[in-house]
C-alpha cells in the first residue's frame, strides 16, 4: 500500500517520472504521426502558486502545490527555482514531500533538482546536478549520462505548459534527463469546457505516455486538462491505477501580481 501510495501523490504532478518502476521500452503510440518537437516559451511567471486536491475513487487523500519562486543564477545561467510540495494521507499512512528544481530560463534544461521525500516511515534525500553541455548528470555524487537539453520532474510540468498544443497532433520528445525513459509521448485529443474548484474554463485535453508504471504509463490512460488560453496551466489530470483512479483538480491560483 505504501510505495502504491506514494507513487499515486509524488508522481501525479511530476509526471510520475521518478516514483514509477522501469518497464521494458514499448513501441510509442500510433493512432497519430509525430510532429517536429516545438521550442518552448515560458507561460507562466515568477510568484504563481497553484494548489490541487486529490482524490482516489471518491475518497479526498490530500493536496499538492506548485510554486514559481525566483529567476536564480546556476552556474552562469539564469534559471527558474520552482517548488513542489504535496502533502497526503490516506487511512494511516501519511505522506510530506518535498521538490525544488531549477531550469534555464531559455530552453528549460534541468540544471539542479532537489528532493526531500517523507512516505511513511520511508525518508530519503536526493540531489541532482545536470551538465547540458556535457550531456550527463551527477545524482548524490554519481555521473551519468543524459541528454543535451535534459528535463526533470519538475522541470517537464513547466515545459508541457510552454509548448504549443494542437489537436490531433502527437509530439515526441527525447528531453528526459534518464535515457531509458525516452521518449515521452504528448498526444492532443480534443477541447471541452470543464469546471473544477477554482472556476470553469475552456480546456484542450492531451494524453501523455511514458516507459513508467506511474500515471503516465502505457496502461494509465491519463488525461490532463490544460487552461486553453495564455497561462496553459493545468486544471485537472485524471489517471487509471491497478487499485483505482486518481483525480487532481486546481482549488486555488495566486500569482505577483495579486
Amino acid at each position: 500500500m505504501g510505495m502504491r501510495y506514494r507513487t499515486l501523490l509524488c508522481g501525479s504532478l511530476m509526471a510520475a517520472l521518478s516514483t514509477g518502476s522501469l518497464r521494458e521500452p514499448a513501441a510509442p503510440p500510433q493512432a497519430a504521426a509525430s510532429v517536429a518537437e516545438p521550442k518552448p516559451v515560458p507561460t507562466f511567471k515568477v510568484g504563481e502558486k497553484l494548489v490541487y486536491q486529490a482524490k482516489v475513487n471518491f475518497l479526498r487523500a490530500g493536496s499538492a502545490t506548485m510554486l514559481v519562486e525566483n529567476v536564480e543564477d546556476v552556474r552562469g545561467r539564469a534559471a527558474y527555482h520552482t517548488v513542489f510540495d504535496v502533502r497526503g494521507r490516506l487511512l494511516f499512512y501519511k505522506v510530506n514531500d518535498h521538490y525544488e528544481s531549477w531550469f534555464d530560463t531559455t530552453n528549460l534544461a534541468s540544471l539542479r533538482m532537489i528532493q526531500k521525500i517523507e512516505n511513511g516511515d520511508y525518508e530519503a534525500q536526493r540531489n541532482y546536478e545536470f551538465f547540458p553541455e556535457r550531456q550527463v548528470y551527477v545524482r548524490n555524487g554519481e555521473e551519468r549520462p543524459s541528454v543535451s537539453e535534459p528535463l526533470d520532474e519538475g522541470s517537464f510540468i513547466y515545459f508541457m505548459r510552454s509548448i504549443p498544443l494542437e489537436v490531433g497532433q502527437t509530439y515526441t520528445f527525447n528531453r528526459y534527463y534518464n535515457l531509458e525513459r525516452n521518449p515521452v509521448i504528448i498526444k492532443v485529443v480534443r477541447r471541452e469546457r470543464i469546471k473544477v474548484p477554482v472556476g470553469e474554463f475552456d480546456a484542450i485535453v492531451a494524453e501523455p505516455t511514458i516507459k513508467s508504471r506511474g500515471i503516465f504509463s502505457e496502461n494509465g490512460h491519463a488525461e490532463v486538462w490544460f487552461a486553453d488560453d495564455s497561462t496553459r496551466r493545468i486544471l485537472r489530470l485524471k489517471s487509471k491505477l491497478s487499485f483505482g483512479s486518481l483525480t487532481l483538480e486546481l482549488k486555488s491560483v495566486e500569482t505577483a501580481d495579486k
